[in-house]
C-alpha cells in the first residue's frame, strides 16, 4: 500500500528550524528548502517511471482479443501525473513525496494501493456481472522507496551539516 515518504530527522530538522528563524537567514532556509526538494526529486521521478512502466496482465491469456481501452484516460500515466513532493521548512520540517489522491478521478482514489498489493480485480468494461483479476508486479511503491532511502538520507544529512556550519 503506498504511503507517505517522509524525509524526516525531527530532532535535527526542528532545531535547525528554530536556529534559522532566530538567525533570520531567509535565503538559507531557500536554500535548504532548494536542497531537500532536489534530493527527493529523483524518488519521485524514478516513482513515475515505476508506475508507467509497470506490467499489469491478466493470467493464461495466450492471444490478445481486445481493442484499446475504452476509456480516454491512461491508468499508469494518470497515477504518475499525481505523484507529488511537498517540502516544509517550518514548524514541522521535513518533506514528503505522496500519490495525490486529489488529482485522480474518483473511480481511481485506491488504485495505487491497489496496484502496490499486486492484485487488481474489476469489471470487464464496466459490466458488474462479469470480473476479471489481473496482476501487476508488486510492490512498485515499496521497492523504488526501498532502493532510493539511502541515497535522500545522506543527502539530506550533507544539507543540514551544511546549514549547522553556515549559521555556526
Amino acid at each position: 500500500m503506498p504511503r507517505d515518504v517522509r524525509l524526516l530527522n525531527t530532532g535535527s530538522l526542528l532545531e535547525l528550524s528554530r536556529r534559522l528563524r532566530a538567525a533570520g537567514g531567509e535565503n538559507i532556509r531557500q536554500s535548504m528548502h532548494r536542497r531537500i526538494r532536489r534530493a527527493a526529486e529523483p524518488l519521485r521521478g524514478d516513482l513515475q517511471e515505476s508506475i508507467r512502466g509497470l506490467d499489469i496482465r491478466a493470467p493464461g491469456r495466450t492471444t490478445r482479443r481486445g481493442g484499446p481501452s475504452p476509456t480516454t484516460r491512461p491508468l499508469r500515466a494518470t497515477i504518475a501525473d499525481a505523484i507529488r513532493i511537498s517540502v516544509r521548512t517550518g514548524a514541522s520540517p521535513g518533506a514528503t513525496v505522496w500519490v495525490d489522491k486529489g488529482r485522480l478521478p474518483p473511480d481511481l482514489k485506491n488504485m495505487p494501493d491497489v496496484i502496490n498489493d499486486g492484485r487488481i480485480r474489476h469489471p470487464v468494461f464496466g459490466n458488474r456481472r462479469k470480473w476479471v483479476t489481473q496482476w501487476a508486479q508488486p510492490p512498485w511503491w515499496d521497492t523504488t522507496v526501498r532502493r532510493h532511502t539511502p541515497r535522500i538520507e545522506r543527502e539530506v544529512a550533507r544539507v543540514l551539516d551544511d546549514v549547522r556550519r553556515r549559521l555556526e
